[in-house]
């Protein structure tokens, strides 16, 4: 495993710059790792002939984003899992590996972080993984086969956090990159009482980021999605314990931040079988396209790829059981034009 601050050293990776604007090119310190109508294109594309590893027809050669979806390591898959990553591994071009939360399997305890980090440790392309509600928000039952879900007081929250950090090298659990020109946004959920929550400190520093690249398009990778950008497939979608927190101070920000297209997720652990994965109830507000991606726990496992081009974003969908990319889900999402 390279860990995000490793991704800053890399030809496609730079901190993003806060003087605002189109991209910088200074290194990050460690603590950093509308009125406007934007036209959304989610279109179904097929695209035949392409194999694994082979990026999508286009021109010039876009930065590679591999998104894995709440890995809940160790689980009871191993073999599925290490599969995942040989074949990850295998794909040359990949810039970048995110693990959008749910890390480790039930409560963030010693043994799931150990776990992870040694799964990790096998990965050859820079990591980014951001915090999901198993990684820092329940309290970890005594006896452990005892399970059941209670959140954890304040403290112990803090203490899980500050494992997660230590775990996979990072100086603060929220960070930014600036890949292929595109502002990348990881938020980590840390509310002391929502479990799909942001903290104060966090929005706040989000609202700043968002205001000094203002005219930068903008990607989010969080755990929980947004509201309503998937059918109710499961009983606790949609609800608001299973959506970002707090929604309207989010909604607020983003129907203010036109830079902001596309948002992706975990949590509800949506796969590719269910109607509502790649579909036009993904597109939030009528702007921001909302990727879903299913956890890690099955023997079948998806990942979506996010193919960064200077003027769209290419997703496609890679069934790593059957070592096949899956056309039909293909889905190309442009980038709003700068205000």
């Amino acid at each position: 495993m390279r860990p995000v601050i490793k991704a800053l050293r890399t030809d496609w990776c730079r901190a993003a710059s806060d003087s605002g604007g189109r991209p910088g090119t200074s290194l990050p310190s460690r603590r950093s790792v509308a009125p406007l109508i934007v036209t959304v294109l989610l279109a179904l594309i097929v695209l035949c002939g392409c194999g694994a590893g082979h990026p999508p027809a286009g021109t010039g050669a876009p930065a590679h984003l591999v998104v894995l979806g709440d890995p809940h390591l160790p689980g009871n898959n191993p073999a599925a899992k290490r599969t995942v990553l040989a074949q990850i591994n295998s794909w040359r071009d990949v810039a970048l590996v995110v693990a959008v939360g749910d890390l480790t399997e039930r409560y963030g305890t010693e043994r799931e972080y150990a776990a992870a980090a040694t799964y990790f440790r096998n990965l050859r392309h820079p990591l980014a993984p951001i915090v999901g509600n198993h990684d820092y928000y329940f309290k970890t039952p005594y006896p452990l086969a005892a399970r059941g879900y209670v959140r954890a007081p304040f403290v112990f929250q803090q203490a899980k956090l500050a494992k997660f950090r230590q775990t996979f090298g990072l100086g603060q659990h929220y960070y930014k990159l600036e890949i292929g020109g595109y502002l990348l946004l990881f938020l980590s959920t840390d509310h002391d009482r929502v479990g799909t929550g942001i903290g104060e400190a966090q929005l706040a520093w989000l609202r700043i980021q968002l205001l000094r690249h203002r005219n930068q398009p903008t990607i989010i990778f969080a755990h929980p999605p947004l509201p309503g950008t998937q059918t109710r497939f499961r009983h606790y979608v949609n609800r608001p314990g299973a959506v970002v927190q707090p929604a309207a101070w989010m909604h607020m920000l983003l129907i203010t931040n036109p830079q902001i297209f596309l948002w992706v997720s975990g949590h509800t652990h949506t796969p590719p079988t269910e109607a509502s994965y790649a579909s036009f109830i993904n597109i939030y507000a009528d702007r921001i396209v909302n990727i879903h991606n299913n956890s890690m726990k099955g023997d079948t496992i998806w990942t979506n790829s996010l193919y960064l081009y200077p003027n769209r974003v290419q997703v496609r969908t890679f069934n790593h059981r059957e070592n096949r990319w899956q056309a039909e889900f293909d889905r190309t999402i442009l980038v709003p034009p700068p205000r």
